[in-house]
């Protein structure tokens, strides 16, 4: 199960030499899309594949995809369509986590003990949790040393015999913490954890008096910085005007992300949906300052925090950091196939998705044939 909950694919390599770039607007960007359906065309199996190239300095804003949305009616997959983020959810969380911060309202090298819920901190000291040594930042950074509920075996063994089954928050968090081992004290080691971001949903409730959705779209602004097809999936209504949600696969278990009771991954470590577009487009505006009051707030975001034991991963503040032949790239996926990808050099955001979870690693592809497209470089 542990394999198929991957959240990232390994860093990806782009060769990226000093070739002139491509005029932006040459063909309507026809070369772009006619990659995108010759790699379609050779990986029928992905379902159907989107991309979005958000590209400011260039005036560009571009989407493509090829494929379909629904294997049961073969419809379409259009520019529009929304589907399950996952795991790139957390990016947003972390984002929220740092308003509250500039509104004073929290502080991300606090404890933990000031912020979370009496149920939570009653659970946690039951078993031996560290709650004064615990920081806000280890949660964000995963290093907290709390077990992922994803790696449960009770969890694993109700998704394959009830994928219907109605998880609540309190229950994924006790199942992590309540009847799993600790991973290491807090500052001991990364470990990738659902866990911490469930937790984090939690302290943004406590601190901001709403239920964690809407504090995240109200923190953030969805509507006045063009999020408007960005929500919660099982928790808020989905935008009128939008196509249905895309089927998500996993066809090697013959599964279909309509088959599961959206609960699973709901509540801060997953849950947003979005398009394409959205996704970048956040993205954009998160690394360009854009959804903060003060102009340092982007940087808090790439606060580095040690751990004794060294970590293979350089997991930040709900993002992930890669160096791309010499080129920063600030980056995140998600269990159904999404990732996003910007390049601070070039101020560039670009977002994936893949609708076959079995073919995700076509993200990686998609992006090295948009990359060496706009700037000439090599797969």
């Amino acid at each position: 199960m542990r394999r198929f909950l991957l959240v990232y694919c390994p860093v990806f390599i782009l060769l990226t030499s000093c070739s002139p770039e491509k005029d932006q607007h040459s063909d309507n960007y026809a070369y772009l899309q006619q990659e995108i359906d010759s790699l379609y065309a050779s990986s029928p199996e992905s379902v159907g594949m989107l991309v979005h190239i958000e590209y400011p300095q260039k005036n560009m804003s571009w989407t493509g995809v090829a494929g379909i949305s629904n294997k049961a009616t073969n419809a379409p997959l259009l520019t529009d369509q929304p589907f399950l983020i996952a795991s790139n959810t957390k990016t947003y969380v972390a984002a929220a986590i740092i308003r509250l911060a500039e509104q004073g309202k929290l502080d991300v090298d606090a404890s933990v003990s000031q912020f979370l819920s009496d149920s939570t901190k009653a659970l946690m000291s039951m078993h031996a949790y560290d709650l004064e040594g615990l920081k806000v930042k280890h949660l964000l950074s995963h290093t907290s040393g709390i077990n992922d509920y994803v790696d449960a075996s009770y969890f694993e063994k109700q998704l394959q015999e009830n994928p219907n089954y109605k998880w609540t928050r309190e229950e994924q968090i006790e199942l992590a913490i309540g009847q799993m081992d600790k991973v290491d004290e807090p500052g001991g080691q990364y470990k990738y954890s659902d866990t911490n971001y469930l937790l984090l949903s939690e302290i943004i409730e406590q601190q901001s008096g709403m239920v964690f959705y809407e504090a995240i779209n109200k923190l953030l602004a969805f509507e006045e910085n063009g999020l408007e097809n960005t929500w919660f999936e099982g928790l808020e209504p989905a935008p009128g005007d939008l196509p249905a949600l895309a089927h998500q696969y996993i066809e090697s278990w013959g599964l279909d992300a309509y088959d599961l009771n959206k609960s699973f991954d709901l509540y801060g470590g997953g849950g947003l949906a979005t398009t394409v577009e959205d996704l970048a487009v956040f993205t954009y505006k998160l690394f360009n300052n854009q959804l903060f009051d003060q102009p340092e707030s982007s940087n808090l975001l790439l606060s580095k925090v040690k751990t004794d034991k060294e970590a293979n991963d350089d997991y930040r503040f709900g993002i992930f950091v890669s160096e791309i032949k010499g080129e920063i790239c600030y980056m995140h996926g998600g269990f159904w196939g999404t990732m996003v990808f910007y390049f601070p050099e070039r101020d560039l955001c670009l977002s994936v998705a893949v609708l076959n979870q079995d073919t995700a690693y076509l993200r990686k592809t998609i992006a090295q044939l948009m990359h060496k497209e706009l700037f000439n470089t090599e797969l």
